[in-house]
């Protein structure tokens, strides 16, 4: 079984495994990257890593619109839930097994205040192993940190890290991460949204290429990532 991870700009993802389409992070109104409406995007779940305004984006009026179950930490499930929104609440490290997959949460090294100033617990990563087994790390916004290792041992299929650095890892740190988490396959994000975390993805690639196993996948916009 084929999936499909669409690069829709800054941090957010679309992602097609099986029959479900789920959503990652969903900021698309204010977004300069994006041109997907938020009053016509499908989603049967929405993912969500931390409680800043360019991840929790449009994910209540999106949940509301599809019925989308959202999956996040208790906190922020707590918030959505009294918004009207249907979650389901985990925390880092624990994992559930949902009909796309077992999902579980790893750690990130960021923040998660709400866009209202409440309290949104702790950020997270995105550990996916799909129905067929295929294993999907979406690092969501972080700094590096030593235990990506021990989730490389887990043999993933494919990484989305960041490399805008200011507010996430950097080229230089992102290309350790590489090292550390020794994917099949890795794409960037969160770079090039603002002038303040512009990079040269196709360099960073290029030094991917050549200094690990991985192949790197430089998106523009829009474009997908088809696995087999």
């Amino acid at each position: 079984m084929a999936f499909k991870l669409t690069w829709i700009g800054h941090a957010s993802l679309g992602l097609e495994t099986g029959s479900y389409q789920i959503l990652i992070d969903p900021y698309f109104r204010n977004n300069p990257a994006t041109k997907v409406d938020p009053d016509t995007v499908s989603a049967d779940y929405i993912l969500v890593t931390h409680g800043h305004g360019d991840h929790i984006g449009e994910t209540v009026e999106i949940a509301k619109r599809t019925g989308a179950t959202v999956i996040s930490n208790a906190e922020i499930c707590g918030w959505l839930r009294k918004k009207g929104v249907k979650v389901h609440a985990q925390h880092l490290g624990g994992g559930f097994t949902h009909p796309f997959g077992y999902l579980k949460l790893t750690l990130a090294l960021h923040g998660s205040g709400l866009p209202d100033g409440s309290y949104g617990g702790n950020p997270a990563g995105l550990l996916l192993t799909t129905n067929d087994g295929e294993k999907i790390y979406m690092a969501g916004d972080t700094g590096l940190f030593g235990d990506m290792r021990l989730i490389g041992e887990e043999g993933l299929t494919l990484a989305v890290i960041p490399i805008g650095d200011n507010y996430t890892m950097g080229p230089s740190d992102a290309l350790r991460a590489v090292h550390l988490l020794q994917p099949q396959h890795v794409i960037p994000i969160h770079y090039n949204t603002f002038d303040l975390i512009a990079q040269d993805a196709e360099a960073w690639a290029e030094s991917v290429r050549t200094q690990t196993k991985a192949q790197a996948h430089v998106l523009k916009p829009g474009e997908s990532f088809v696995h087999p």
